[in-house]
């Protein structure tokens, strides 16, 4: 397979470094800073340093868009302007809203946001292991070719990650409370410590534990986080504005001094956050959807956003056409029994036939 990545920074560099490994992948790269495509070679994530974005994306299978969010439309379209027919061009942004809306109706583009990222930016940070396990939201529309979204979703789970159909909108609140709230909270508790400290007249104490594990990401690469700010605004400012009235109501809570009423709300807090972190470890055997399907456009996206929406992860999928090309079939694996049996529901509930057997 050819891989092209288009920006070699963090992302496109780990993305080329577990294609090479776990594919055996020939990856290609073009990046505007020549230094980015030297020390990309030198760490192994490339094969081959292009020296034009047409010339990096000559007969690519698969093109990766690793830019901020504010340039990726523009690089997205002159990927596909570049690529051939047969080519899926994908994108690695942290909203989708907007690229989806300009880019949607083309069946070769999916838009795609790996859960994956570190504290440090750069090829050199790149590795290959940042994919692994990661969750890798993808963005169907009714234009997807199905095919296509085959290749991208099944190349995405050999890279060692757990590709997830997602809609765009649902995309962008989701990520607007779990991913760029966290990093408005944190600027803002930097900023009052640091008013507070600051206004005292006595040693400024060191910062406790509390306080770092909270602001951790506090001023983290003001001009990416500019742009994911900028790009899904409405999304993360009501997300602000709940938070508001979270915290306007904590602060009534604790001032009215009922021990048991502000421990209750601790124990609360407490089994929310155990949910959400078990909520990562469903799994077990895997088990095979076998859906039969007609063929026409977007019923890919339908299947892989309905399960999605209801939180079934596909572990894997297999489109299998018949000799006429008329109807088909599509195999999904589902972790887990009971998991499985939720997902036929919903399969039914589409109109469709579908049968289930171990993996």
């Amino acid at each position: 397979m050819r891989i092209t990545i288009l920006g070699v920074g963090l992302i496109g560099g780990s993305i080329g470094l577990a294609a090479r490994r776990r594919l055996d992948a020939q990856v290609v790269g073009f990046d505007p800073d020549s230094a980015t495509l030297e020390r990309a070679l030198e760490l192994d994530a490339l094969d081959e340093a292009a020296g034009s974005l047409g010339e990096a994306c000559e007969g690519a299978e698969l093109i990766f868009c690793a830019a901020p969010v504010s340039v990726l439309p523009e690089l997205a379209r002159e990927a596909l302007t570049a690529s051939g027919e047969e080519c899926v061009v994908t994108d690695v942004g942290s909203t989708k809203r907007q690229i989806v809306a300009a880019l949607g109706e083309d069946e070769r583009f999916i838009g795609g946001h790996p859960l994956a990222g570190a504290e440090t930016s750069g090829v050199e940070n790149a590795r290959a292991e940042l994919l692994e396990v990661a969750r890798w939201y993808l963005t169907p529309t009714t234009y997807t070719g199905g095919l296509l979204y085959d290749r991208l979703q099944r190349t995405l789970a050999e890279l060692g990650a757990r590709p997830q159909a997602i809609d765009a909108d649902t995309h962008d609140r989701l990520m607007a409370t779990v991913s760029h709230l966290p990093h408005v909270i944190a600027n803002v508790l930097v900023t009052q410590a640091a008013s507070e400290l600051a206004a005292g007249s006595e040693h400024l104490p060191e910062a406790g534990p509390s306080l770092r594990d909270t602001t951790r990401v506090a001023g983290a690469n003001p001009e990416i986080w500019g742009d994911i700010f900028e790009s899904n605004r409405e999304a993360l400012v009501a997300a602000i504005d709940a938070t508001v009235k979270q915290l306007q109501a904590a602060s009534a809570l604790i001032l009215e001094g009922n021990r048991d009423a502000v421990a209750g709300w601790h124990r609360r807090a407490a089994e929310d956050r155990r949910q959400l972190l078990e909520a990562e470890l469903a799994g077990g055997p895997l088990q095979q959807l076998r859906v039969g399907v007609p063929n026409r456009p977007g019923t890919v996206a339908e299947l892989a956003l309905a399960l999605g929406r209801a939180g079934v992860n596909i572990e894997d999928m297999a489109l299998s056409p018949s000799a006429d090309m008329r109807s088909g079939a599509i195999s999904l694996w589902i972790a887990g029994e009971e998991e499985a049996k939720r997902a036929a529901e919903l399969v039914r509930g589409l109109g469709y036939t579908v049968s289930v057997e171990p993996g």
